[in-house]
């Protein structure tokens, strides 16, 4: 089987660093994992088990000097990338959604501007400096972490599960990040790389809480799969566990 190249960002704890290890548990999958902090990071490494073909970067995914060294970090040791999951990304006020920083009518434009900047000028950034080495992968596979809280259709319909559940900042942010799933993925439609959106569902951990339903060995599967589809695997979808969610 050939080596396939994997990056994730925010890949040191909660649900990146389970799809971290559940990558490199995949026969032929090298995994790199992006941090802040490079001494987290190599922590991350170490508990990915043995054998494991993984390495740490230091890298914040609103810094675009870290853009610029993860790609000639894998230019210069790969050639190329064949999976980018974008899956860092931060809440505005935490969970569950409650005070001003959750409100439309409240939300301070430094907050929404901070969320708006990481969740999805960010990762349009890093996709943007990773999609040159991404194109020479025989089967490239970009995967953004969304939220059920970015569907428009949901939100609009009163008997939806998250019709109640109005974090204005993160859920706008990430609805942007799945029209950039949309745009890109129709961008690329004549090429082999697949672009799709993953809600990983609620999961236990520093963002989604004790109160969260899902195990992480649970909200990881979602990114590994769209990030192992086969040739005739979807794109410009949005995904949880296999199904499709509305826009």
């Amino acid at each position: 089987m050939a080596e396939k190249i994997a990056f994730i960002t925010g890949g040191n704890r909660g649900i990146g660093l389970q799809t971290a290890k559940d990558l490199a548990t995949l026969p032929g999958f090298t995994v790199v994992i992006g941090a802040r902090d490079l001494k987290q990071g190599q922590e991350a490494v170490k508990t990915l088990g043995p054998g494991a073909n993984a390495d740490a970067i230091e890298f914040d995914v609103v810094n675009p000097d870290h853009h610029k060294a993860a790609f000639e970090y894998f230019n210069s040791r790969f050639g190329r990338l064949d999976v980018l999951v974008n899956n860092a990304g931060v809440a505005a006020g935490g969970f569950p959604p409650v005070g001003p920083d959750h409100s439309a009518g409240e939300v301070p434009m430094d907050v929404l501007r901070r969320v708006f900047e990481t969740n999805f000028f960010a990762q349009v950034a890093v996709t943007q400096a990773l999609l040159p080495l991404i194109r020479k992968s025989p089967a490239g596979r970009i995967v953004n972490l969304a939220s059920i809280l970015a569907s428009l259709t949901y939100h609009a319909d009163p008997k939806s599960p998250v019709y109640h559940a109005k974090s204005f900042a993160y859920d706008a942010s990430k609805s942007a990040l799945n029209a950039f799933t949309i745009h890109l993925a129709y961008e690329l439609r004549k090429t082999k790389i697949k672009v799709n959106s993953a809600h990983p569902g609620w999961v236990k951990t520093a963002m989604g809480g004790d109160q969260a339903p899902m195990e992480l060995s649970d909200g990881s599967r979602t990114s590994v799969d769209l990030a192992t589809l086969g040739e005739d695997g979807p794109t410009g979808g949005f995904f949880h566990l296999g199904q499709p969610l509305p826009w």
